[in-house]
């Protein structure tokens, strides 16, 4: 693997674990909340986060998603809590699934990370492009849930 890739593997991973350290400073009622002036909860942006990186890699690479079909009506773009359901997953295990989601896309991808995709509206034709995209887009959401844990 090139240099360059573990450095993005790395990146993934320890800004992954800085978002489950400040997740697990939230109990399960306070991820539920929904402050004056925020759309969703910390549950809704944590599975948001786990979702939107396969969604762009199914983006690029036009392959179905690891993730289950639910996923999209629970956390995609446009959703609330509003659409959760008995089903949803928990808090913990959202963040059993961040844990390991990493290391999953090293495995999965870590080999095709040049490969070369029809470009997406974005512009973006590699996994490799979509990864980069995807941990800009989770400190976003870290921010969010940051901003939602001091309004709690």
């Amino acid at each position: 693997m090139k240099k360059r890739h573990e450095v993005l593997f790395n990146q993934l991973e320890s800004y992954r674990s800085y978002i489950l350290g400040v997740a697990d400073t939230v109990s399960e009622v306070d991820a539920e909340k929904v402050p004056a002036g925020f759309n969703n909860n910390i549950r809704w942006n944590l599975g948001h986060i786990y979702l939107d990186q396969y969604l762009w890699i199914q983006a690029v690479t036009k392959e179905p998603a690891d993730v289950p079909e639910e996923f999209n009506s629970w956390f995609g773009y446009g959703t609330s809590p509003a659409n959760f359901t008995e089903e949803t997953p928990s808090v913990n295990e959202l963040k059993e699934l961040l844990k390991t989601q990493p290391a999953r896309i090293k495995d999965l991808y870590g080999g095709r990370l040049e490969e070369e995709f029809a470009p997406t509206e974005m512009g973006m034709h590699t996994i490799e492009q979509v990864l980069v995209r995807t941990i800009f887009h989770e400190g976003m959401h870290l921010q969010t849930i940051l901003d939602i844990k001091k309004c709690i």
